[in-house]
């Protein structure tokens, strides 16, 4: 049965993998000093910056500025109800993975949040001690054997792998704020849930400049790191049937 899907799920992404790798292989060149799971440094290092500059002079400050004029209790609840959403393509992924209890705790806190805590404005579940497990589609394609391919960055997104990048756009069609049709409010909830992210960034993004020399191969190393940590452990708990890491881990 895992071999029937983990092929079903290959043949779904072959396509998003496939207009991926010819893209980046036309657009850059490889260094012949490359990182082995970085062969499109180069290019990389060129949406690096990009993504640097678009940060620095606008994105940042708009989250300095959301920050500091509004109150704690309004941005956690629009955390929250990001969160909520989130859980719902949690839902999703665990029942993808055949993780009946993941699939169970996080539907049983979307309806939990969702019905009693006004829309997940409020975390009334975690409260509750039911507890989230996040589950992304590029962590359910490695879970059935998809390999990670190479490391990108991504204009505007950030740090990514070819496999990410099919889960993303897989992930896209199944958002909740995409399935809006009143435009102006979808837009509205796509750049608060931009401004909210980039918040609760802040912090991580200051020790970021104050400890890495190269803040490029900083971000790749531990990204790259913690998604290999990520799927080693989901395979392993997946046979001994215990649910995977939990919220504090997987997002740090």
């Amino acid at each position: 049965m895992s071999s029937t899907f983990s092929s079903m799920l290959q043949r779904m992404t072959r396509w998003a993998l496939l207009s991926v790798v010819v893209a980046v292989s036309v657009g850059c060149a490889t260094r012949p000093d490359a990182h082995p799971q970085d062969p499109f440094e180069t290019f990389n290092r060129d949406v690096y910056r990009f993504n640097e500059v678009v940060d620095e002079a606008v994105v940042k400050p708009v989250a300095i500025a959301y920050r500091d004029v509004t109150p704690d209790p309004v941005r956690t609840g629009v955390s929250n109800f990001f969160g909520n959403l989130g859980d719902v393509w949690s839902t999703a992924n665990a029942v993808l993975q055949l993780r009946p209890r993941e699939a169970a705790e996080n539907w049983l806190r979307v309806s939990v949040n969702t019905v009693f805590g006004l829309g997940g404005l409020f975390d009334i579940a975690s409260e509750m001690g039911i507890e989230r497990t996040k589950l992304d589609f590029g962590l359910t394609l490695g879970r059935w054997g998809v390999p990670a391919g190479p490391y990108l960055v991504l204009p505007f997104m950030g740090p990514s792998t070819i496999r990410d990048v099919a889960g993303t756009s897989i992930e896209s069609r199944g958002d909740l704020v995409q399935q809006l049709e009143h435009i102006p409010t979808r837009n509205g909830l796509y750049v608060l849930r931009l401004v909210d992210t980039r918040t609760n960034l802040l912090r991580a993004t200051s020790m970021l400049e104050g400890v890495a020399l190269d803040k490029y191969s900083f971000t790749r190393d531990v990204y790259l790191q913690r998604r290999d940590s990520q799927i080693e452990h989901a395979q392993e708990q997946m046979g001994n049937g215990i649910g995977i890491q939990r919220d504090t881990d997987t997002d740090k």
